[in-house]
């Protein structure tokens, strides 16, 4: 195969992972984005957290809520916990790193608030730990997952939510997690102010 037919492959690969996550993805979507929702109407605040590009998507998804999406509106209280690199180096070299986000959770997390916890393969353990730091908190989780869930599916409780991409290829499950946090964005700001 030469280099033209490999990114044609890469875009037919993406279309077809995104449709087969389009039929499977829009309840779970809904229902995380109705957490969202509550949480922020409760005055709640969301964290968020991941590593290598899911520590990008838990930074993008921050700042489209504390600066803006698609439209002019007040910023909301959303906290990435990848971006603190003072603090991130400091658990690490004192404790461990796999605590680097929990004891963030356990330090800036309140009942009522919502982590979103992004791992591709579910099995990252510093996210693993973040989720049951948040339920320890008594907050609500949103797992972005892929490749069957890993070990993050089996720990969530009952009012958490799973968005699990179905896909085994990180790539694909990386730009399945990004339209998703757009649709959470999205459906934040329809339900909070109204949309365009």
């Amino acid at each position: 195969m030469d280099l033209l037919d490999r990114i044609n492959a890469h875009f037919q690969e993406s279309i077809e992972v995104k449709q087969l996550a389009q039929g499977q993805l829009g309840a779970p979507i809904h229902l995380a984005g109705e957490a969202l929702v509550r949480c922020l109407l409760d005055n709640g605040k969301i964290l968020s957290c991941g590593n290598g590009g899911s520590a990008g998507d838990a930074q993008h998804f921050s700042a489209e809520l504390l600066n803006r999406f698609e439209q002019e509106r007040p910023g909301l209280p959303a906290i990435a916990l990848s971006t603190d690199s003072s603090t991130i180096t400091a658990i690490a070299n004192d404790y461990n790193y796999n605590e680097i986000f929990s004891k963030q959770v356990m330090a800036l997390g309140q009942a009522g608030d919502v982590l979103l916890a992004i791992s591709t393969s579910g099995n990252s353990a510093n996210v693993i730990r973040a989720i049951n730091a948040a339920h320890e908190r008594n907050m609500v989780v949103i797992a972005l997952t892929g490749r069957g869930g890993g070990e993050m599916a089996g720990i969530l409780a009952d009012t958490d939510f799973e968005i699990r991409v179905p896909s085994d290829r990180t790539a694909r499950v990386q730009e399945v997690h990004l339209v998703a946090i757009h649709c959470l964005c999205d459906f934040i700001d329809t339900k909070l102010f109204g949309g365009n």
